[in-house]
Order: structure tokens, then sequence, then C-alpha cells
């Protein structure tokens, strides 16, 4: 058996009619869907997800696609309150597309290069939570993060402030001595149903989160990024994890068929 994932689209549409043996892992389109960050945390969004054991979100955000002069008035039109990260528009897993800037002063936007989005800050203890799916699977693992703004530093700061990646392996958290009301792992209860809702909304199988806690709060939760097939040997366990995932796969179709 062979299993496949791939980018191009009319390729793989044309070779699943002429080998309906073969396993696509998971559909291009959407896979693209996850490459535009205008599309990216729209199912999120869409859920309003809320039960017992938290909330999750997404941070408010505005889309610029080009002229950077006119940044200022479209984020006072949009009601976005100050600091803003701005990301690349197009998340193809280069490392330019994990770059990140720290904007403290509305007219300092100006100096960005769209495409971009613009999102608002979120005070989260400068600790992320990288929650990895694989199939059913779901691994969490901590990550160091932009640090907490305040509202003193906001106002002493002024222009942008550019990052490289920040989320990393050697950015982990895991073994730190950190404050529990900060790296403190979100419910498993609450990520497992927000895995389930995910993998039907997006189509994906293999795909991460990275989600945050609001500091100073225990279950208000964002989703800041989603990423397809992430780098996984970053993850815990994750030979045996995707070797299982690839062997029920299998044996999956194997009983679909043999029925």
């Amino acid at each position: 058996m062979l299993l496949l994932s791939w980018s191009s689209s009319s390729f793989s549409q044309d070779y699943r009619q002429s080998h309906p043996e073969v396993t696509v892992l998971d559909p291009p389109d959407a896979i693209q869907h996850l490459r535009n960050r205008q599309h990216m945390l729209q199912a999120v969004a869409e859920l309003n997800f809320s039960d017992s054991y938290g909330k999750v979100g997404v941070p408010r955000q505005l889309v610029i696609k080009k002229d950077a002069s006119t940044i200022p008035e479209l984020v006072n039109r949009a009601g976005l309150n100050l600091p803003l990260v701005a990301k690349p528009l197009v998340a193809d897993g280069s490392a330019k597309s994990h770059e990140l800037s720290l904007a403290y002063e509305r007219y300092s936007l100006q100096k960005l290069e769209p495409p971009l989005v613009l999102q608002e800050f979120v005070n989260h203890g400068g600790v992320l939570f990288k929650v990895y799916i694989v199939g059913d699977a779901i691994k969490v693992v901590r990550r160091f993060s932009l640090p907490d703004v305040s509202k003193w530093e906001h106002s002493k700061d002024a222009g942008i402030y550019r990052f490289p990646r920040v989320s990393c392996a050697a950015a982990s958290a895991d073994d730190a001595d950190l404050d529990p009301r900060v790296g403190e792992l979100p419910p498993r209860p609450l990520l497992e149903k927000l895995a389930t809702e995910l993998r039907w909304r997006l189509g994906l199988r293999l795909f991460n989160l990275d989600m945050i806690r609001e500091y100073g709060t225990r279950d208000r939760f964002y989703v800041i990024d989603i990423n397809y097939f992430p780098g996984y040997g970053k993850m815990p366990e994750y030979e045996h994890i995707f070797t299982d995932f690839l062997l029920n796969l299998g044996h999956g179709k194997y009983k679909k068929k043999s029925g």
C-alpha cells in the first residue's frame, strides 16, 4: 500500500482516479487552505467553542494585502488594540513565513511589508502550547513564546520589533520551572473535543495548533496558528505515534475493502 499527500491538487486528483488503491493521507485543497493565514483560523472562529473545561477562540485579526501606508487607518477602522503581531500572509513552512513582528505604535505600522496578517497580542505568560494531532492521537508540548507586554512597556515603546522563528525545539519549556498558572497544560477533554471538531472541519489528519492561555485566566485559550504536517520530529514519542497512525490507517482501509 502506498501512502501519499500532495500539494498539487490537479495531479493528485488525476492520480487518485487512475489509482484508487492508493491512500492519500490528506486532500491537497484542504492543505492549501492552511497555507493562507486569512483562512487558517476560520474553522476555529466559527466554532464559538466553549464547554465546562474552557473557551477557545482566536485573536481579532486584520488582513493587509497591499499598500502599507493604509495600515494605520485600517487598524483604526477595525478597532484593533495595540500591540499587534504581524505575520506573513502565506504560511508555506519556510523560515520567513514564521517570522513575527510586534508593533507598539499605530503609525509605525507603515513600516511593515504586506501581504500580512495583524493579530491583537494577547498576554500569555511567554509560553505557548503546541498541540500535535496525528489521526486520533494528540500530543502537547510547551514552547517559550513572546514575553508579556505591560501597560508601562506599551506606553514607552514605539516602532516595530522583529523576531525570528519564535517556537522551535530549542525553545522547549517542558523542563522549565514555570509558574503553574502559566505552564499548566490545557485540559485533555477540551483538546480532544477541539481536535475532533477541527479534523472534521479542516478535512485533515496531520496538523498542529499553536495555542495560548490568556494570562490571568485558567480557562481562556486562543489558537494563534495552525500548521500542516509540522516537524513531528520535535514531538515526543513521534516514532510510535506516527507508526501506529499508519498501521491503523492501513488496517482500516483493508477492513473496508474486505467488507
